[in-house]
């Protein structure tokens, strides 16, 4: 579920009156009265026990203290690999169902719906579906309620999901989830380096289901017949086809017994799910696919049947896909990017279960030279034989992946959804198991794996050409892991972190502030943490009006080279080092600004940081480097060009920008943008740096496992002093009025079409107001997949995969917006726009209801405990706070607000700020094609 803007995912709170039903397909005589029989401990690995069930349902628990939330993961052994002829779609379509009313979930009068219930608790959630498996997760504030209620939807909808033709498409009203996902195969269809890998895979594959996309065909999809869904349904949706993860605060035993009691009375199915046991023949010979149409760039690629996930030869392949597509490191980037045969690589490596496929790419500019540059990438991928695969590469590779490892093993919730395709693939374990045997694959077992699998009888891309003798490449079948895992114990637990308080008085009586002579503003916030990780941010701020004029460009290039080489070292020696620290880095800015982040460990902090101030005081701006970063942008420009999201956005901007050309915050056209690009020169980025970088108006923040007195005197020692010729005063926000305009952008032969509707309004983040308008907002459009233009556009008229509405408020001048937003069929563009502007006036007429706001206010309040319990998210924010003289105080002055609204408050906060007669609207798509379409209908 990715609308086109960041939505913030929530799950919530049942009843506390749920009682379970029993299933109403499941055989009445087979499950005898009383409490189901105890959980039966299976095994247990680095701090993750395994149960079983009386009735095959297996449990993971992974108590966690250290952060004070909850996570909750199901997975069903069930994906598009389990699709017969005519189902395709099958297994994605049931994970939208199951948000759908269930027995004691919404069809039962008086309870609430699954999204009711999953965006009450200010949580992040999802459902997903893959080949081997689909999973629902949930992360949550952690409290015995919150935990019950997530399990009782979970074992409700695991048998009494209502599976209701009026659901998936009303043959009356014509509506239902069927178009909302047949819009997401829409979607999918407007890209079309995507639609060529999809492409790619179902040319390599005769008869194997991995061949097929998981969206499925759109003629399935439209057509899916619903005794068969339901059959579907009731046939993997199973206590014993399923595995529980619940990972964080919790206590284990209680929890056990809670897991038992829910889950453990469904009574075990009578029938029996037979294996797969289509085996995809091995492959004669080259193979190639052509697709035709619109967009901005050319692409090639070359795919490879290769062993199954859980086959001992996935942890060289995963080695060797590093060693060639890595950047700058990695062999194609080299062959093709730094020799502008190619604007960037694309590598696509999936999790499976049976024998599995993997994808090599370049994007070539439009221009580019497409058969030089498919020779080019051929030469590599399968010229191992004279160019054997080295020590140092592996060594490098290898560090690369171990650090996705470590942090991931330090962060319990991204292990739990991480545990996900290990499960998929055969046994959770794996992930662990792998990770070992990573460290004992040297050069020669990847050269191995290489010439096994990269030869031209296994490839997807080339012409047929007559072999005497081919050379074929012999694919393992599903591995045995009973025998790897066998005696398997895994590594010691991670170390644990304090049970820390996420409340913003707690933050702020934690949290310790200071400033240097030379401008910098810290804030550091001190804890002990799981695994010992600390996560740091400094952002500098940059530059005036007056003297930032024309520099924008220049700007944007500065900081996007930062990481590309020092004075004193490389791009691949950066990378490098901060891999072997462990070290996620993120740099992100322009030129008013960059923002610098890292995450690491309590013993690599120092070192991080070090390197990091060096990364933003020398940079090199070697030309080669500059150069390839300008071909990436270049191309990622001319890609943009015709599709329909980045123009109807930046359309929306324009209506906005009252600035004049060379304002480093003008707005151009995308081909004004792209002719700027192409302009600046790395003199130009030098010039900039040297001008405008310094710390005089930076500030320091860091959350985590460090020592407050020794980072401070490091954060003086590489930052105090460093002062920018050219001074910093903070450019004013400002929106040019717009009210009541309509553009249409024409985006021949996409599938797709984007809707924007816009309202500039005169307001700030202190208005007495704004807790009333941030409420409205959230029940208008704002909550995921559970709000007015979300029930009516998506869930009820199925015109839309992603809609929603936003309010972006600042702090210093009252320049705020407020927009909404959804993506449709163009031939729906029309009915969005109108649906979208009933439900304004119904709500500005008729006004919200008590109930709605009672669960706005207790899923937003409990999504801001939530974002607090992330460290890094935290970390900027109390940097941020810095630069606009905030505590943590405000936090707790707007939660309190937000928590006194009355309901006259917040409807009288809607009609005050919302007028729909100033609506702007923007949208892009094929819309003349539409229009030829229904006229022809």
């Amino acid at each position: 579920m990715k609308p086109i803007t960041a939505i913030l995912l929530s799950a919530g709170i049942l009843s506390p009156s749920f009682v379970f039903a029993a299933a109403p397909q499941a055989p009445a005589a087979t499950q005898k009265a009383g409490a189901p029989a105890s959980a039966v401990k299976v095994t247990s690995v680095e701090g993750i026990t395994e149960y079983r069930l009386s009735n095959g349902m297996r449990v993971l628990l992974f108590p966690d203290a250290s952060k004070p939330t909850l996570t909750t993961n199901i997975i069903y052994l069930v994906g598009s690999r389990h699709e017969n002829y005519g189902e395709t779609g099958m297994a994605h379509l049931l994970e939208h169902l199951l948000f759908k009313p269930s027995a004691n979930f919404g069809v039962k009068k008086g309870t609430k719906t699954p999204v009711e219930i999953l965006n009450s608790t200010g949580a992040r959630f999802n459902g997903t579906t893959w080949y081997d498996r689909t999973n629902y997760y949930a992360t949550f504030p952690a409290n015995d309620d919150n935990l019950r209620q997530l399990l009782a939807l979970e074992a409700d909808r695991m048998v009494n999901a209502a599976i209701d033709q009026n659901d998936l498409w009303n043959p009356q009203t014509k509506k239902g989830e069927m178009t909302v996902v047949r819009n997401e195969f829409e979607m999918g269809e407007s890209d079309p380096i995507g639609v060529t890998t999809e492409r790619m895979q179902a040319i390599a594959y005769d008869w194997h289901n991995y061949g097929k996309s998981t969206i499925g065909a759109r003629s399935d999809i439209e057509q899916v017949n619903i005794p068969r869904l339901r059959a579907f349904y009731k046939k993997y949706y199973q206590p014993d086809n399923a595995v529980l993860m619940v990972a964080g605060r919790f206590d284990e035993a209680k929890v056990l017994k809670q897991v038992n009691e829910l889950f453990g009375r469904i009574p075990k199915p009578a029938r029996v799910i037979e294996p797969t046991y289509t085996t995809e023949p091995t492959q004669d010979g080259e193979r190639a696919v052509t697709v035709r149409r619109s967009g901005g760039t050319q692409f090639v690629g070359a795919g490879y049947h290769v062993a199954p996930s859980g086959h001992p030869d996935a942890v060289a392949l995963s080695l060797l896909g590093r060693i060639l597509v890595d950047a700058p490191s990695g062999r194609l980037h080299k062959a093709l990017v730094e020799t502008k045969l190619a604007a960037g690589i694309d590598y696509n490596a999936v999790s499976n279960l049976e024998p599995g496929y993997n994808i090599f790419g370049a994007v070539v500019p439009k221009d580019g030279q497409l058969d030089v540059a498919q020779d080019t990438m051929l030469k590599v991928l399968e010229g191992l034989k004279d160019a054997p695969v080295t020590e140092a590469e592996v060594a490098r590779a290898r560090q690369q992946i171990n650090k996705g490892i470590e942090l991931a093993t330090a962060d319990t919730a991204r292990l739990t959804v991480a545990l996900t395709e290990a499960l998929a693939a055969g046994d959770w374990r794996l992930f662990f198991l792998q990770r070992d045997q990573l460290a004992k694959v040297d050069a020669a077992t990847v050269q191995a794996a290489a010439l096994k699998y990269l030869k031209a009888s296994n490839r997807t891309l080339g012409r047929f050409i007559p072999t005497d003798a081919p050379d074929r490449a012999e694919v393992p079948s599903v591995a045995d892991l009973a025998v790897q895992l066998k005696d398997y114990t895994g590594r010691a637990v991670v170390a644990q972190g304090e049970a820390f308080d996420p409340s913003p008085a707690n933050i702020e009586a934690r949290t310790q502030r200071f400033a240097l002579p030379g401008g910098l503003k810290g804030a550091l916030l001190a804890k002990k943490t799981k695994g010992g990780t600390v996560s740091a941010t400094v952002q500098l701020r940059l530059g005036t009006e007056a003297s930032l004029q024309g520099k924008a460009t220049a700007g944007s290039f500065a900081a996007g080279l930062l990481n590309r080489g020092t004075a004193t070292l490389s791009r691949q020696e950066i990378k490098d080092r901060f891999d072997k620290l462990n070290a996620q880095v993120s740099i992100n800015g322009n030129a008013e600004g960059v923002t610098a982040s890292v995450t690491s460990t309590r013993e690599n902090l120092p070192a991080a940081l070090d390197l990091l101030a060096d990364v933003l005081k020398k940079p090199a701006f070697v030309e080669t480097e500059f150069l390839e970063f300008q071909r990436a942008r270049v191309s990622n420009a001319e890609q943009d060009m015709p599709e329909p999201q980045p123009l109807a956005l930046n359309a929306f901007r324009r209506l906005l920008d009252g600035t004049a050309v060379g304002n480093v915050r003008h707005v151009g056209t995308l081909a004004e943008q792209l002719a700027d690009l192409k302009a600046v020169t790395v003199a130009d980025v030098k010039a900039f740096h040297a001008a405008f970088y310094g710390a005089g108006n930076a500030t320091f923040s860091a959350v985590g496992d460090f020592d407050p007195a020794a980072l401070k005197a490091q954060v003086a020692t590489l930052f105090d002093g460093w002062k920018a010729p050219q001074s910093y005063v903070r450019i004013p926000d400002a929106l040019k009025p717009a009210a009541g305009q309509k553009l249409a952008l024409e985006t021949p032969d996409k599938a797709n079409s984007v809707l924007v509707t816009l309202l500039p309004l005169n307001l700030k983040d202190d208005a007495t107001g704004y807790p009333a308008l941030l409420m409205a907002n959230h029940m208008l459009g704002g909550g995921a997949l559970r709000s007015r233009l979300a029930d009516r556009i998506r869930q009820k008229e199925g015109l839309s995969y992603g809609v929603g509405s936003e309010l972006t408020v600042p702090a210093r001048e009252p320049a705020a917006l407020w927009m909404a937003y959804a993506i449709s069929a163009p031939q729906n563009t029309a009915k969005v726009e109108a649906a979208l502007r009933e439900e304004l006036d119904k709500a500005l007429a008729e006004g919200f209801t008590d109930a709605e706001l009672a669960e706005a206010k207790k899923g937003w309040l409990q999504s801001r405990e939530v974002s607090r319990t992330q460290d890094a998210g935290l970390a900027a924010r109390l940097s941020g706070y810095l630069a606009l003289e905030r505590t943590m105080a405000f936090d707790k002055e707007l939660e309190a607000k937000v928590a006194g609204l009355t309901l006259a408050q917040v409807n009288e906060g809607l009609r005050q700020y919302l007028k729909p007669a100033n609506l702007s609207v923007v949208k892009a798509g094929d819309f003349a094609k539409a229009g030829k379409d229904a006229v022809v209908k």
